[in-house]
C-alpha cells in the first residue's frame, strides 16, 4: 500500500476529489511532520484516503488536547517548583541570619527537622506551623473516624452475609436430604407405578375390544331390525299381555272343547261354534289392540 503521497487537489487515483476536506488533510499532514520530526523520523508514504484523513485527524486532534493539558500540567508544576525554590531560598536566609542553618545546627538537630520534613510531606502539608500539623492531624482523626465506621458497617455486613450463608448451607443441606428421601420414595413405588402402567395398558386394550363388540352387537341388532322400542320392559309387558289374554281365553277353549260332546243336531252345533268362533276372534283382536298398543307406548 506505500505510495507516493499525493497533492491536495489534485490526489492520484481518487475517484471523487470532493470527498477530501483540504483543512483536515493540511491539519493531519502539519500534525504528523511535527510528530515524526520530533523523534527523528520522516513521515512515511501512504495513500490519502477519506477514511485514513478521518481516523488521522481524530487522532490529531485527541493529541493535540492531551499535549495542551500536559503543557498547562507542566507550566503549573515548574511554576510551583519556582516558588518552592524561592521559598527554600527565604528560609534557608532566615535561618541563616537567626543562626539556624543546618552546618550550624547539631546531628540530633539535623534528624528532627528531616523528621518534621518526612512528617509534613506524609501530611501533606505547605508549612511547619503548629497550626497546619493540628488541622492535619484533625483531619487524619476524622478520616479515622470514617474508615472505621466504614469498617464496622462492613464487618456487620460481612456478618450478616455470613448468618445468610450459614441458613442457605442448612436450606441447601435440607433441601439434598429432602431429595434423596424422594428418590428413595420413587424407586420404592416405581415397582407399583410400572404395575399400573400395565393394568392400564391392558385396560385400554379392553376398552378398545368392548367397544368393538359394541359395535360389531349393535350392526347385528340393526340387522335384525331392533329399535329402542323392543326393550325389555316392553318385552315384559308383552308377556303380562298373553298371560292375561290366556286367562282369559282359557275359559273359551275349555269350552269349545266340551263341545266336542254336543249332541249330533248339527245346527244348533254350528250355531254354537259360530257364537264362540266370534268370541275367539274377538278376544284375538283385543290381544293384537293391546300388542300394537304396548309397542306404541315409549319406554320411560
Amino acid at each position: 500500500m506505500m505510495m507516493a503521497t499525493p497533492e491536495i487537489g489534485g490526489v492520484a487515483g481518487a475517484p471523487n476529489e470532493g470527498v477530501f476536506d483540504a483543512a483536515h488533510v493540511a491539519e493531519v499532514k502539519t500534525w504528523l511532520k511535527t510528530v515524526f520530526e520530533a523523534v527523528g523520523r520522516e513521515v512515511p508514504d501512504f495513500e490519502y484516503t477519506p477514511r485514513t484523513v478521518a481516523h488521522l485527524h481524530n487522532i490529531c486532534t485527541l493529541s493535540q488536547k492531551r499535549t495542551q493539558a500536559a503543557t498547562i500540567v507542566a507550566t503549573d508544576l515548574r511554576q510551583k517548583a519556582a516558588e518552592f525554590r524561592a521559598e527554600a531560598a527565604r528560609v534557608r536566609e532566615i535561618l541563616e541570619c537567626a543562626g539556624l542553618s543546618q552546618e550550624n545546627l547539631s546531628q540530633s538537630g539535623v534528624a528532627s527537622a528531616h523528621t518534621l520534613a518526612t512528617v509534613a510531606q506524609l501530611l501533606d502539608i505547605n508549612n511547619m506551623e503548629t497550626s497546619s500539623f493540628l488541622l492535619a492531624m484533625a483531619e487524619l482523626s476524622l478520616k479515622k473516624a470514617d474508615v472505621e465506621e466504614k469498617r464496622s458497617r462492613a464487618q456487620k455486613e460481612s456478618k450478616m452475609l455470613l448468618d445468610n450463608t450459614r441458613k442457605a448451607i442448612a436450606r441447601l443441606t435440607y433441601l439434598k436430604r429432602t431429595l434423596s428421601q424422594l428418590e428413595e420414595e420413587a424407586a420404592v413405588r416405581e415397582g407399583p407405578m410400572m404395575q399400573w402402567q400395565t393394568n392400564l395398558k391392558m385396560m385400554a386394550s379392553k376398552e378398545r375390544q368392548y367397544l368393538q363388540q359394541l359395535a360389531n352387537y349393535k350392526a347385528v341388532l340393526a340387522r335384525l331390525g331392533y329399535t329402542p322400542e323392543i326393550s325389555h320392559g316392553v318385552l315384559m309387558q308383552m308377556v303380562e299381555l298373553r298371560k292375561d289374554l290366556e286367562r282369559k281365553t282359557k275359559p273359551i277353549l275349555d269350552t269349545l272343547r266340551s263341545y266336542q260332546d254336543l249332541p249330533p243336531d248339527k245346527a244348533l252345533a254350528e250355531l254354537a261354534i259360530e257364537d264362540k268362533r266370534r268370541e275367539y276372534e274377538a278376544a284375538e283382536k283385543y290381544l293384537e289392540d293391546a300388542l300394537h298398543s304396548a309397542l306404541n307406548t315409549p319406554n320411560d
